[in-house]
This record gives C-alpha cells, structure tokens and sequence, in this order.
C-alpha cells in the first residue's frame, strides 16, 4: 500500500487546478489520471467572462487557449431566434487544450502526475486501483468528473425519470461556418433537449447536445437523432448537413443536472461535478469545476483534512443560484414553450440570464 497527504482523482480541469493551488503552497500530494494521453471530454466548451478570471488566477492566460472572443449568444427555437451581446467576451475552447494547459501547469509547479491509473473503487480516503493496488491518503480530492467511482457514487435518483445524455460531434472547418459563428455562439432549443454550437481554436466546430433519453430512443440512434433535428430546425439543419458520415460522435449517459452535494465529511473534497451538476446550457460547467478546484486547494491550505465537511456545504451555497436559475431555463428550453416565448427575450434579458448563472466569487 502507497500513501499520500493529498490524492487527486482525475486530471481534469477541477483536479489540476487543486494541484496548481497545492504546488504552489508547497504541500505534498499525488494526481493521477485515467486515461494515458489528454482526450476532449464531452463539453460545450464555453470559458465565461467568470471562467477567464478563475483562469487568471490560475497563471492561463487565454490567448494562449483562443485568441478569438465570443461575444455574442444566438438562441433558435422552431422558427424564431433572438441574439444578444454577452455581458463580456468569452472564449471558446477543446477540453483537449484547456486540459492540456492546466496540468502543464500543474506539472510545471512540481505535481506529480501518475497516468493511465484507473481508480475502481474509494474507501473513505483510500483509493483501489484497477491493477490492485491500493493509495491509502489524509485527504481526497474527488475530480473524477461526470464518471462515477465506486464508493462516492452520485445517487440514482437524481437523473431523474427520463434522464439526460451528453453526446458531441466535430464539424470539419467550412469557411461558412467559420463566418457565421464569428465571434458568436448558437444555442437551438428543441422538445426534451438544445444543442450549443462554437468554433473552436483548432477550426472545428463543437456540437454539443443534452438530450432527454425519450427523445433519443424515439430517433433510434445519436446519428437518427441529428438527422431528425436537421429537418425539423433548418438553422441547425444548415450545420449538421456539414457533419462527416463518418464522424466520431461521442456520448455519455445519466448526466444529473440540477445535483449539489450539500453535505460533507472531514478529508473528503468532490469537485467539479462530483460537487454540483449545472445544465450545460449555461455555459458555466468548466467555471464551476475551474473554481471548486481553487476553493478546494484554499480551504486545504488553511485547514488541513478538517476543512473539507464545511468547504463541500459553503460550496454546495454557492452553487444553489447558478443551477437554480440554469435549471428554470432548461425545463423552458426543452418544452414547448420555448418557442412561445423566445420573441419576448430581449437583450436586457439574455444578459441579465447570462449573468445570473454565473459561478459568483467566494
């Protein structure tokens, strides 16, 4: 059996910037990561103007991910669309390459990083590994993303009766494409779902959708899906028409927006989605991961294992208006109504929105 002071499960955006703030304070600890080489993760994509100041801190500097802004937000729901200014400019970026900075950086102020090491199961702070062996550990930090762990599961319940699914597909660079998403983003609403649309720093575009299973199994497949919503929305139908036959498209199951941990234990910290799931059409899930990662690392820094049951219940407060507020706009998107509605969203409104699901400052 290994031990640690501090062990971080995963290498995503919540676990490196724990590590960044526990290297720079100089504490000993451990990262490891699943996966051998950095991947892109199921996700929008979308660093808010809040993102980008959590990153500052972090030492990022955003050009270095995407020296393009985005700022303007278009919403399309059946035939109608309204667009608006966002607040402030923000970035859009690969998990590939956010993921990839932040754990150089980690790396860069002295983390040990371990890859390619699988943690099947957590007991208390210790963690088993695929190949058996076992990390024993003061405290744990939980950063294992979307992706469950035995031991820390999120409960069943909170997918809900028809639960969501994340599933993203690449579009290939198409100089019309290019020129319409310019500086923009495109949200387009349909029943049980919406798909976000960006270009990103390599000139591709994300589609990235969350999707009620009913609707999924009423198309048959992700691919029937796109095809069907291609029709039934002519403004998404103009870019999914550019998608390859051939195309990768990725999925991950039982994602349960609107969940918080609202209560904690001593030395245990759940980060990023192991702490609180927000409807990604906020735009604010990489925020939340980016900022439970460094109020993690602070509270650690201050006060040792102990810190870790009052930290996880001052978070879970943080939390409550940003998912609050992001999950009354989800449940208006994927109905009916949506449509209905979408010609009384004024500018003044998308932004005051678009503010109010921000992560606010600790």
């Amino acid at each position: 059996m290994r031990r640690t002071p501090a062990l971080i499960v995963g290498g995503g955006l919540a676990g490196a910037a724990t590590a960044i703030g526990l290297a720079r304070a100089g504490l000993p600890h451990l990262l490891v990561e699943r996966s051998r080489e950095t991947g892109d993760a199921i996700c929008g994509g979308f660093l808010s103007w809040r993102t980008l100041e959590t990153l500052d801190g972090l030492g990022i500097d955003p050009d270095t991910l995407n020296p393009e802004r985005v700022t303007r937000a278009r919403i399309f729901a059946g035939d109608r669309r309204a667009e608006a200014a966002l607040p402030h400019p923000a970035v859009s970026v690969s998990r590939r390459r956010l993921d990839t900075v932040l754990l150089a950086e980690a790396e860069r102020l002295g983390t040990p990083v371990e890859r390619g090491v699988t943690v099947r199961e957590i007991d208390a702070t210790s963690a088993r590994l695929a190949d058996g062996a076992t990390i024993a550990a003061d405290t744990l930090f939980l950063a294992s993303g979307k992706h469950d762990v035995r031991g820390m599961a999120r409960p069943e319940d909170a997918r809900g009766a028809d639960p969501t699914l994340g599933i993203r597909v690449r579009i290939v660079p198409s100089s019309a494409l290019a020129k319409s998403l310019a500086g923009g983003i495109e949200l387009h609403l349909f029943d049980r779902g919406y798909a976000g649309l960006a270009m990103q720093e390599d000139g591709t575009a994300n589609l990235c959708m969350a999707v009620h299973r009913s609707r999924l199994q009423a198309a048959g497949s992700p691919a029937q899906l796109l095809e069907a919503l291609g029709k039934e929305m002519p403004a998404l139908g103009e870019w999914v028409a550019l998608i390859e036959p051939n195309a990768s498209i990725d999925a991950i199951a039982n994602v349960p927006y609107g969940w918080r941990q609202r209560t904690g234990v001593d030395a245990i910290f759940r980060l990023g989605d192991q702490a609180g799931v927000i409807p990604s059409l906020a735009g604010e899930g990489m925020g939340i991961a980016l900022a439970s990662g460094v109020a993690a690392a602070n509270a650690y820094v201050l006060g040792g294992p102990a810190s870790a049951a009052q930290w996880q219940e001052d978070f879970a407060r943080r939390l409550a208006r940003p998912i609050g507020i992001a999950g009354i706009v989800r449940h208006i998107a994927e109905s009916e109504r949506a449509a209905w509605l979408l010609p009384f969203m004024r500018p003044a409104l998308i932004q005051v929105i678009a503010n109010a699901t921000r992560m606010g400052q600790s």
